[in-house]
This record gives C-alpha cells, sequence and structure tokens, in this order.
C-alpha cells in the first residue's frame, strides 16, 4: 500500500497527520523487539509521533527535484564563470540501518548562458537527501539533476557527512567523515576547470 498517496493524507481535529493502525502497530513491535513496553505510560504516544517524524524525514519521496530547477535566468551581466554554493547543511537517513546521516554539500556548475537561484541547489539536494539514501547515490543524484536540467557545461558535487550506522553502532567510530564527489562535463574533461572547481569548494589536491 502506497501510503503516501493524497487520500491518505488525513489530519485530525489537531490539525495533526492521522496515522493508520497498522503503521503504529509496526512500531509498537520494534519497540517490544528492543525491549521495552509500548503500553507504558511515556511510550504510548510514541508510534504516532515515530511515524510522523518518518513522513517528514522521507518528505523527499514528494519532491520532485527537477522541478526546482525550472525556472532559470539568462540576464547575468555577461558573467560566465563557475558558481559554488558552499557547505550547504543537510540531513538524511541510511536505507540500511535506517540510522541518520548529518553533512553538508559543495555544488559547483559552470553555466552555459543560463542560471538558477541559489536557493534551488540547496533544494535539489534537500529533495534527495529527505529520503533512504546511500551517500555514493546521493551525490550522484544531485550531479545528474542539475546536469539534465540546466544543461551546464559543468557539474561537481562534493558531500562529506558522518554516518550513525557507523558512529553510534558496529564499529562505533566517532567523528569519522565520509567524502564522496561526482563531476560532470567540463569539470571531469579538463584538469585545468576541475581544479579550479574543487578549489573554490575548498578542496585542494584534486
Amino acid at each position: 500500500m502506497n501510503y503516501f498517496t493524497s487520500e491518505r493524507r488525513l489530519f485530525n481535529e489537531d490539525g495533526k497527520l492521522v496515522v493508520p493502525d497498522d503503521v503504529q502497530d509496526a512500531v509498537r513491535k520494534i519497540i517490544r523487539w528492543a525491549g521495552d513496553d509500548p503500553t507504558r505510560e511515556g511510550l504510548t504516544d510514541t508510534p504516532a509521533r515515530v511515524a510522523r517524524a518518518w513522513r517528514e524525514y522521507c518528505q523527499g519521496y514528494e519532491d520532485d527535484p527537477g522541478l526546482h530547477l525550472s525556472r532559470t535566468f539568462e540576464e547575468v551581466g555577461g558573467y560566465d564563470e563557475i558558481v559554488v554554493l558552499k557547505d550547504i547543511p543537510f540531513q538524511s537517513h541510511c536505507e540500511h540501518h535506517m540510522a541518520p546521516i548529518q553533512g553538508k554539500a559543495s555544488i559547483a556548475y559552470l553555466p552555459d548562458k543560463r542560471v538558477v537561484g541559489i536557493s534551488k541547489l540547496a533544494r535539489v539536494l534537500n529533495a534527495y537527501a529527505w529520503r533512504l539514501q546511500v551517500q555514493e547515490r546521493l551525490t550522484a543524484e544531485v550531479a545528474q539533476c542539475i546536469w539534465d536540467n540546466l544543461q551546464p557545461r559543468g557539474v561537481a558535487v562534493v558531500i562529506e557527512a558522518r554516518h550513525s550506522c557507523m558512529t553510534g553502532r558496529g564499529v562505533r567510530t566517532p567523528d569519522v567523515g565520509m567524502v564522496t564527489s561526482r563531476v560532470l562535463g567540463c569539470f571531469l574533461d579538463d584538469p585545468v576547470s576541475r581544479k579550479e572547481a574543487f578549489w573554490l569548494m575548498g578542496r585542494t589536491g584534486r
């Protein structure tokens, strides 16, 4: 059953999203499996809260990232150099353990006669980040979306993030960051352009 269809978006008299019983039951089972009692006072409302929180964490499934890039501008006073948006904070959840991912992304593109409002780059990032993800795919999806919709001469995306599935469980290695990058167009073909893009993003030695 697809709970993202509009007919399931029902709200109670307090304006809160109505959570189906089977979804709440699933959360109660996890609470029992974890070793607690879902009927105790502090946990009675937790299943609905968790369900609503996850609906918010995964709101990217209801978003079309390409739409954020549909409005572009050509009047840029003759500017034809690299555009960079640095250190965009984001939050996601890993698809393997559904554990939080927190990080920053830097996005660079070399326009070909058209630019986009800089906030739209962050919206594209969040549209993909607010889903169950792996960092490698997130990096590639953001770059490809900008490439396909803006049709620039080049795109570069660098993401650095910390994964709770590694820092809070398993090997439990805090303060370990993972870095991924994706380059397309001239940033892939031209080492000089790529070096400039990474330098502007605060990355060296590329």
